[in-house]
């Protein structure tokens, strides 16, 4: 064998056949048949097909984790909320059985003492409206601007403290009038403040009495504001001036009570006889008659022992007359009364400066 045909034998071992050449490689990017090139624009769509099934299965990687993230978190709310409720629980009986063991110990002590027993106990009424959880009920009466929790109050009592604050809110509060005392009684204009001269006897006109007597009260005491508000600084400052505001600020403390009376509709006929007197003839002017009517009224015409009663072991013939006043409890004995009586008399010594009387006999001295 020749050298030529040796190498024409080595070649054609080195060639693949025909069969292995027409087969694509594993490795390589499948060509159009009948074409040895590949366009790039396939290339590019097979690419971005790539690219959206990589994001499409992240997608959904994304959302199986969402899903078992909020299927944990489901879980572990309801466990809590489980075990709140289950510390509620417990604590609602611990708070029952401490109550029913103070109760017991309470019973036992008033029994060893000899004390009567104690009254039904308050659940009783608890069983008339809904019960309401005591965090509950603390955060409600937080709310509210209230104290949570009082010294020795059980839940029973802060529940029915919070019903008594929201019955309370939901009752409509009466309007209290503008004035140097607040009342809830309609105030008159100056035109009807005229007082009459005999009580009435009807319920209505009683009301209407004393919505005059607390107008007319009132204005006194806003004209007396007003004019020591008008004096000179020196004058305010000065012992006297200090002393005259505090005078009308103590006058307007204390006919407060009579206010309150005159809202209840609870005055005594005898005292409101006499203010009606007073006031009467103070707005006629009469000062001097309007001074008898409050000197009747305060110290009335009963007898007052004055200097030596008695004298010897003989008892004088009309020593009786001095001591019938103690039968009955004297006016001026009532320190309220005493305190409203003498505001009365000073809007009266006011009165006759704010408004001087035309005879100056009327001025009191």
């Amino acid at each position: 064998m020749d050298f030529a045909a040796l190498m024409s034998k080595e070649i054609a071992k080195a060639k693949p056949t025909k069969s292995e050449s027409s087969t694509p490689s594993a490795k390589e990017s499948p060509k159009p048949q009948g074409s040895k090139y590949v366009r790039r624009g396939d290339e590019e769509a097979a690419r971005i097909a790539a690219y959206k099934e990589e994001q499409e299965r992240a997608e959904r990687e994304r959302e199986e984790r969402l899903r078992n993230k909020r299927k944990l978190e489901d879980e572990e709310a309801e466990k809590r909320h489980a075990r709140e409720e289950k510390k509620r629980r417990l604590a609602e009986e611990s708070r029952k059985r401490r109550e029913e063991e103070e109760a017991s110990q309470e019973r036992d002590r008033r029994r060893r003492l000899g004390l009567p027993d104690l009254p039904p106990d308050e659940g009783e009424e608890q069983n008339e409206g809904e019960d309401i959880p005591d965090e509950e009920l603390l955060e409600k009466l937080r709310e509210m601007n209230e104290p949570a929790r009082l010294f020795g109050e059980s839940h029973v009592g802060r529940l029915r403290r919070y019903r008594r604050l929201v019955e309370r809110a939901l009752t409509p509060q009466q309007r209290l009038s503008d004035g140097p005392i607040p009342t809830t009684l309609e105030l008159v204009p100056e035109v009807e403040m005229k007082i009459p001269t005999a009580l009435p006897k009807d319920l209505e006109g009683r009301k209407y009495l004393f919505r005059q007597l607390a107008s007319y009260f009132n204005m006194v005491l806003g004209e007396w504001d007003r004019a020591l508000a008008k004096r000179d600084a020196s004058v305010k400052q000065s012992m006297q001036g200090r002393q005259a505001y505090n005078a009308m600020v103590q006058s307007r403390e204390n006919l407060k009570p009579l206010f309150r009376k005159f809202e209840k509709v609870e005055l005594d006929d005898g005292v409101l006889e006499h203010i009606m007197e007073i006031v009467h003839k103070a707005q006629q002017r009469k000062y001097v008659d309007a001074n008898d009517a409050y000197l009747r009224l305060s110290i009335g015409k009963a007898a007052w022992p004055i200097g030596v009663t008695m004298v010897g072991i003989h008892e004088r013939s009309a020593r009786e007359k001095l001591h019938q006043s103690d039968q009955q409890a004297h006016i001026l004995s009532d320190e309220i009364t005493r305190k409203y009586l003498q505001s009365i008399k000073r809007c009266l010594s006011f009165s006759q400066t704010r408004w001087p009387p035309d005879d100056q006999l009327q001025i009191m001295g």
